[in-house]
């Protein structure tokens, strides 16, 4: 334990590189650590760990015991706030320390990426995809695309604007949308899905801070707060209803499949999109969502958003997840991440327990396992109807739909420990261990028979989308 005025910490990823270093007061908690991480990538969610140790927000620096080193290790977690479970594919792409990729599964989706593997060998940073393409940004800014050339695998007509200075993307269902660093947004795909921002092109031209996707519809967050919304109308793409809402302090956008979830600086939730059956219409819980709401979870007709004390407020479709009446005890305090499969939910506490709810199938009953989700999760993970949750100890526990990724005992013993990032797919998931090495479990043809590629698995992977 560190009792001088003042600890000197490096944060360096999976690869080595070095996110932020320097010395910070040892009064302090550990959130100034995670503030420290996202100032180099905005918007992606992460966990810091001091060996087999998690360093949560919460965590005093003056605990830390940097007897042993001052490295600190920062895991990024695929399922950052740019990604959506509607743009999940039946493939996987892993990024390795090189900055090579490696991808499997449903080869039409993204699995076989042999057209543009020259462009692959190195240099890539960030890897998105849509329901059946992936999208890759390289140091450089450029951006490789393949897949199913009517998902966005095939970026030519826009080509010349993604040679250089791309600095996030994000995934509809068959569509891509690119952030520049001059601020500027380049769309392609399918243009009900949010392929063609034709309609809004003036308004995407400068300023643009992030991007979320929905099923079919994009929504921009620019850099006074306002948003700019376009694809599929009745699913979010016309915000015109909720437009005097949405020109300014907007801070998080979420989406459901039909619908979308804004968060102010204020705390309080705009909602819009389809009304009737995704989550589009917030009535209900309105005066629940005035203020203090710090993050939403939207999964196909639900939405979930944890305030600053910990509770959770549901709404949307009853049965998939917008009644969490049953569990209401459970969620009045202390929640601190919630994750979602199709029509599930599952909550982590600030004590490591797990409550789920939502449809029973899809992972909302975890009855089966309760007994290890009691204490120690730190994150979890959904395919389209299973979670995948790890442990402090690194360890995975698996529940949901069998097939889907629910049973993982196949690879059981590769799960008990020294696993640091694991992500779902539609039917699959691969989790990423310590060592760089990759494990993957669920539907076959999905990417959860990873037997095609294990030898470049082995080690080195610091990414998997």
């Amino acid at each position: 334990m560190d009792t001088s005025s003042e600890i000197y910490v490096e944060l360096v990823e999976l690869s080595g590189h070095v996110v932020a270093k320097g010395a910070w007061s040892a009064t302090l908690r550990a959130n100034c650590f995670y503030q420290s991480v996202h100032l180099a990538k905005p918007g992606r969610r992460c966990r810091l760990l001091q060996g087999t140790w998690e360093i949560t927000p919460f965590t005093p620096l003056a605990a830390l015991d940097l007897s042993s080193g001052t490295c600190i290790q920062v895991v990024w977690l695929s399922s950052s706030a740019a990604d959506s479970i509607f743009s999940c594919s039946n493939a996987f792409a892993a990024i390795k320390a090189d900055g090579s990729v490696v991808t499997w599964g449903e080869a039409d989706n993204g699995g076989n990426s042999s057209a543009v593997a020259p462009l692959l060998t190195d240099g890539v940073v960030q890897i998105c995809g849509t329901h059946s393409a992936f999208a890759a940004i390289k140091a450089d800014g450029s951006v490789v695309t393949w897949g199913g050339a009517d998902y966005g695998g095939n970026s030519s007509a826009v080509a010349r604007l993604l040679t250089d200075g791309v600095v996030q993307i994000c995934g509809t269902v068959s569509a891509f949308a690119a952030i520049k660093a001059d601020g500027s947004v380049v769309t392609w795909g399918e243009a009900d899905n949010g392929g063609n921002s034709a309609a809004v092109a003036p308004l995407l031209k400068e300023g643009v801070v992030q991007v979320r996707g929905n099923y079919n519809a994009f929504a921009a967050i620019k850099a006074d707060g306002s948003v700019v919304t376009w694809g599929g109308a009745e699913s979010g793409g016309n915000s015109s209803a909720v437009a005097p809402l949405l020109t300014d302090g907007v801070v998080q956008i979420c989406g459901t499949v039909s619908a979308c979830a804004a968060i102010k600086a204020d705390g309080s939730v705009v909602t819009w999109g389809n009304a009737d059956d995704g989550g589009g219409n917030s009535a209900a819980v309105a005066p629940l969502l005035t203020d203090s709401v710090v993050q939403i979870c939207g999964i196909v007709s639900a939405f979930a958003a944890i305030k600053a004390d910990g509770s959770v407020v549901t709404w949307g479709e009853a049965d998939n997840g917008g009644n969490s009446a049953a569990i209401a005890p459970l969620l009045t305090d202390g929640v601190v991440q919630i994750c979602g499969t199709h029509s599930a939910f599952a909550a982590i506490k600030a004590d490591g327990s797990v409550v789920t709810w939502g449809g029973a199938e899809s992972g909302g009953n975890s009855a089966a396992v309760a007994p290890l989700l009691t204490d120690g999760v730190v994150q979890i993970c959904g395919t389209v109807s299973a979670f995948a949750a790890i442990k402090a100890d690194g360890s995975v526990v698996t529940w949901g739909e069998a097939d889907n990724g629910g049973n993982s005992a196949a690879v059981a013993p590769l799960l008990k420990e020294g696993v640091v990032q694991v992500r779902g797919n539609h039917n699959a998931f691969a989790a990423i261990k310590a060592d760089g090495s990759v494990v993957t479990w669920g539907n076959a043809e999905s990417g959860g028979n990873s037997s095609a590629v294990a030898p470049l698995l082995k080690e080195g992977v610091v990414q998997v989308c």
